[in-house]
């Protein structure tokens, strides 16, 4: 049993290509799939690994995309539903002259995703389950699906994993609820990864050695906590240590985040939870290393749906 399952949204990012204007100047359009989890499933999948996506996205066009995208990776997509009553969810996103981001979020089929949908799923088919929260800790039944997963994954001793994805455009009026959410998870996996601003976010700490110190003493997890070209922060019983970043000349980051954990969780495949919790600290530096290596190929590449398609288990070695 070596089967991953990635839980979240599945959504279209609309990318505008006229520099420096608004969405509202802006008249031209990039569609690039999209959404966290959908990522981390690709970059599983691109690396060798068995992963099926639970989504839910809308019966049209952009939906029919999304699942073709999918397959085309070899991800199963038994568990992406398409609602005939919502349409697929799209992100706008311009990048202004002041370096801001114009944001505007078109929610549709993918927090429709409810708790029956994922009832259905049989965790015993898994031996991870991968929870990426972006849009699932916002209010609606995307929210209480996660909320009946997790409920599920740690009685049937699945590994549970957690991206809390933080957007600030999606949360800027509600983000202490997105803080408490986030700290329920991280104190139910088994590992998390987070960034360095969320990291500070998360622990209402100064520092980076501050935050991994108050993740030691509040949670039992593993967790990473990449820094960018400074490398990324491991934590675990007790200890941090950094291991250095890739060097190269990055071309785009988007999707680095999500290769880096999807490499964490290929690697972590074959291993029960039992063994996963007895993985000495030198076995986690390897698979943080490996990690690394995927996160910086990804940046090599423009898009992160691109950037996938040159991911192998080869740049392991």
């Amino acid at each position: 049993m070596n089967k991953i399952l990635c839980i979240g949204e599945a959504l279209i990012d609309m990318i505008c290509t006229d520099k420096g204007k608004s969405l509202s100047d802006g008249e031209h359009f990039l569609k690039k799939p999209g959404g966290a989890p959908t990522n981390v499933a690709a970059a599983i999948a691109a690396l060798g690994g068995d992963v099926d996506l639970s989504a839910k996205v809308g019966s049209d066009p952009f939906g029919d995309h999304l699942i073709q995208v999918m397959q085309d990776f070899r991800v199963n997509t038994n568990h992406v539903i398409q609602d005939k009553k919502h349409f697929t969810t799209f992100a706008f996103v311009s990048l202004m002259e002041n370096g801001e981001r114009d944001f505007y979020f078109n929610r549709g089929a993918d927090g429709e995703l409810n708790k029956q949908d994922v009832d259905r799923i049989d965790l015993t088919n898994y031996s991870i389950i991968h929870f990426g929260s972006a849009t699932g800790f916002l209010p609606g039944p995307l929210k209480e699906a996660y909320a009946g997963l997790l409920s599920r994954a740690l009685k049937q001793q699945n590994f549970v994993s957690f991206d809390p994805n933080y957007r600030h455009l999606l949360f800027k009026d509600n983000q202490d609820s997105f803080i408490l959410q986030s700290w329920y998870f991280m104190q139910h996996c088994h590992f998390f990864k987070v960034s360095d601003e969320e990291a500070l976010m998360l622990s209402k700490k100064n520092t980076v050695d501050e935050a991994a110190a108050y993740f030691l003493e509040q949670t039992n997890a593993v967790f990473a906590i990449t820094l960018g070209k400074d490398g990324t922060l491991l934590g675990m019983n007790g200890a941090t240590c950094v291991i250095d970043s890739i060097a190269i000349t990055p071309v785009d980051t988007t999707g680095a985040g999500d290769a880096f954990t999807g490499a964490v969780l290929f690697q972590l495949r074959n291993y029960s939870l039992h063994e996963i919790k007895q993985l000495p600290a030198e076995e986690w530096i390897k698979i943080i290393i490996n990690a690394n290596k995927a996160g910086a190929r990804t940046c090599e590449y423009l898009g992160a749906m691109e950037a996938f398609k040159h991911l192998s288990s080869d740049i392991f070695n």
